[in-house]
């Protein structure tokens, strides 16, 4: 019985109860019947008495009338004698139907019948002579005490079915009485054991439920608590992940506003290249305007290998951060499982929270793929940067030739041409290298910004995974009170 369910508990304990009413229930009816039936038997036998004391009486009425008669000669003493004759014919019937399943009482009342025939033959015969023959000759007949001989065997044969009768009188109802007290026995004191053997199971039901209960409910707290634990665990983490992303989106903000200067600076190197060149074909004359404008070329290149270096450094610790970001996406991807096994564990009550952590893990492996793909970005920007360094240094390197042999203008003009046209080129290649970072940039602030979202929504989950771990700890504490205190009231 350690394995059954609450419902069969339940249902077991109300079918014992049930069984039990029923046989108070079925021994209360046989008992109650019985009873009655006893007592209709008691009135039937007091009905045949009282017909057995109404055929006596009437026989009393016939003989009555016959001697009024036969002493006056009126004939109206003659009303109560043939009121009896058709009465007790009556109640003879009636007799035979009462007493039908009673042989003695049948063979007793045949020969009342025959009595009473020759009673009834002996009064009418007196009652004839009275009126033919005069009182003397009837007297004569009654004188031999035929009549008396025949009511007295009449009046024994009534007497003794009615002490027939009596007797089964007495005996009916000492079974009735005897049914009364069987039937107040079972009623009383089958309530009292139907009311102990309810509380016995009621008590039985309550206390292995209470246990049962008792155990889910403390293990239901345990798992509360180690989701609760794991809840706190994630939503630390989800801070920390938030935190790091902001520092990250900050940063990613400074190098796309970097790579817009540089943008810039590569376009107006372009159109200083493009000037120069102008220049250049213009001759002797605009030979100092060609010696201001490397110098404004040279200028422009520092700046440019000073953003360039920058760009590689903000690269650098764009890389550092991309490795926490890669750290807090696996310690997510780790934490996400633990609490999928966890959920696992907890049954019905973790398939919420398991949703929840396969969603975790989710965002923690878009992080990590946006992560790889940061840093692809990451290293054709240092690429780019180096290959635009090294373009700078190499326009740097033809300034200063040209400024070397500034003295030989005219023969070396061709050379300065060739070198303004190189630094065009590099200028263009600076300025399509910048394009693409700033491209490569945004996609790297949007996965970025992705990254952010996804580490509120992860933050949003484990605070609504911690509430609902709270709250589970506080139902389990409260079921387990109400079962406490109904154990101790059972």
């Amino acid at each position: 019985m350690r394995d059954w369910t609450l419902a069969w508990r339940l249902i077991a304990g109300f079918a014992i109860s049930g069984l039990i009413l029923l046989v108070i229930a079925v021994a209360t009816y046989r008992s109650t019947t019985k009873l009655l039936e006893n007592d209709e038997l008691v009135d039937h036998t007091y009905l045949v008495r009282t017909e057995f004391a109404a055929l006596l009486s009437q026989l009393k009425d016939a003989e009555t009338g016959q001697r009024g008669y036969l002493l006056d000669g009126a004939d109206t003493y003659l009303t109560p004698y043939r009121a009896a004759r058709s009465g007790v014919k009556i109640t003879l019937e009636r007799l035979m139907q009462l007493t039908a399943g009673n042989p003695s009482q049948q063979r007793r009342l045949a020969a009342i019948s025959s009595h009473i025939d020759a009673k009834f033959a002996e009064l009418e015969q007196t009652i004839e002579l009275r009126r033919t023959q005069g009182l003397d000759a009837a007297l004569k007949l009654v004188a031999t005490d035929q009549g008396k001989v025949i009511m007295d065997q009449l009046r024994e044969l009534i007497s003794a079915a009615d002490r027939e009768e009596a007797g089964l009188q007495s005996r009916r109802t000492a079974a009735t009485n005897a049914s009364a007290q069987w039937t107040v026995a079972v009623i009383l004191w089958g309530s009292i054991i139907g009311l102990v053997a309810v509380s016995l199971v009621a008590w039985f039901i309550i206390s292995t439920v209470s246990g049962q209960i008792g155990t889910a409910v403390g293990q239901v707290q345990s798992s509360s608590a180690e989701l609760q634990s794991a809840a706190n665990q994630q939503a630390t983490s989800a801070k920390e992940q938030a935190t790091a992303m902001n520092e990250i989106t900050t940063t990613i903000s400074e190098l796309l506003a970097t790579s817009r200067q540089i943008a810039e600076s590569a376009q107006r190197v372009s159109h200083i290249a493009s000037q120069t060149a102008a220049a250049a074909k213009g001759g002797n004359s605009t030979v100092e305007a060609a010696s201001e404008t490397i110098s404004a070329i040279r200028s422009q290149v520092d700046q440019v290998v000073d953003h360039m270096l920058d760009l590689g450094r903000k690269s650098q610790e764009i890389g550092s951060v991309l490795d926490i970001v890669s750290e807090l996406a696996e310690q997510t991807n780790i934490l996400s499982i633990n609490a999928t096994i966890e959920a696992a564990g907890a049954g019905e009550a973790g398939k919420r929270f398991a949703v929840v952590a396969e969603e975790i893990r989710k965002l923690a492996d878009r992080v990590g793929g946006s992560t790889k793909e940061i840093r692809t970005l990451i290293e054709d920007v240092r690429s780019a940067v180096n290959r635009t360094v090294m373009a700078t240094e190499t326009g740097s390197k033809s300034v200063d030739s040209g400024s070397r042999q500034f003295g030989e203008v005219a023969t070396a003009f061709g050379q300065i041409s060739d070198q303004v046209g190189t630094t065009t080129d590099a200028a263009r290649e600076i300025e399509l290298s910048t394009k693409q970072q700033a491209t490569a940039v945004e996609q790297v602030n949007l996965a970025i910004a992705n990254v952010a979202q996804a580490s509120k929504e992860s933050e949003t989950s484990s605070g609504q995974t911690l509430q609902t771990a709270t709250q589970l700890a506080g139902l389990a504490k409260d079921l387990l009170r109400i079962i406490r205190r109904q154990s101790f009231a059972a």
